[in-house]
């Protein structure tokens, strides 16, 4: 029989990005997505465009608990644990208050939210979709904090789909390249503040590796990032595909990393990473 797209969807990190395009996407396919948001006026705004919301914030044990008591014991299609943030600094200079942030919204906050949506989603015999990154496959420098978050948010998806899969609840992971989304523009800002606490030696150390990154967000926000409709349209296909893959490359970008990578010795795309930020 075919997998339709009907059922009721959570979908984190829906206040923008790649997290609104899935919801609205979701429901133009037949699912009834519900948008997990943090703030009343994202609520509000997503609520005139026809979709069904819900205050969550993913490092909020309380805030979870009560989404999923506004939800009720209805059986759950799918999850979507999309809600990210990226932080960017050299790990010699990185504040460790801000790597465990990136950690626990990234990761922990993931867990987190599965684990109290776990029961309704083995009523459905649903899906978890991790929106994950090409970053989770090849870390680039200064993004050490995103990249472990990510690296992490792929080896318990597998871990999780592996323990689910006696109970029929399939676990996918998608993998975007650049995205067009507010995440570059807040990754910056936050570089920005993590760069004005720094001592004088940083700036001599990584400041024109920091701008080169810096440049290269700003083009991936502005350029050459995929929309983010795109990776919504890969999350519907792994919500409804009879048997969807356990991963998803989105992105031009993505593909060619990740192909790359299997095949370049680790030294070799050292030397192509750094030249490239030089």
């Amino acid at each position: 029989m075919p997998h339709m797209p009907s059922g009721t969807v959570l979908v984190t990190g829906a206040s923008s990005g790649i997290g609104e395009a899935t919801a609205l996407h979701l429901k133009e396919l037949g699912f009834d997505p519900v948008a997990a948001v943090r703030r009343d006026e994202d609520a509000e705004r997503l609520r005139s465009q026809g979709l069904r919301t819900v205050k969550l914030d993913v490092t909020d044990s309380a805030s979870i608990a009560a989404a999923r008591a506004e939800l009720g014991d209805a059986p759950l299609a799918g999850l979507v644990n999309n809600a990210g943030v990226a932080v960017a600094a050299p790990l010699e200079f990185l504040p460790l208050d801000l790597l465990r942030h990136q950690l626990e919204v990234n990761l922990v906050g993931q867990v987190a939210v599965t684990q109290q949506f776990l029961p309704a989603l083995r009523a459905a015999r649903g899906r978890i979709v991790n929106v994950s990154s090409i970053g989770g496959r090849v870390a680039l420098p200064l993004l050490a904090a995103y990249n472990a978050s990510k690296f992490a948010l792929e080896a318990i998806s597998d871990s999780l789909r592996r323990e689910l899969a006696p109970h029929g609840v399939d676990v996918i992971v998608i993998e975007p390249g650049g995205v067009k989304t507010p995440i570059w523009r807040k990754g910056n800002e936050t570089a920005d503040s993590i760069q004005g606490d720094m001592p004088p030696e940083a700036e001599q150390l990584y400041g024109p590796m920091v701008e080169a990154l810096r440049k290269g967000s700003e083009r991936i926000a502005q350029q050459t990032g995929v929309e983010p409709r795109v990776v919504a349209e890969v999350i519907g296909r792994a919500l409804s595909a009879n048997r969807p893959r356990t991963r998803y490359l989105v992105g031009r970008d993505a593909k060619i990393r990740a192909s790359v990578a299997k095949v370049m010795p680790d030294r070799m795309m050292d030397r192509a990473i750094v030249k490239q930020l030089s």
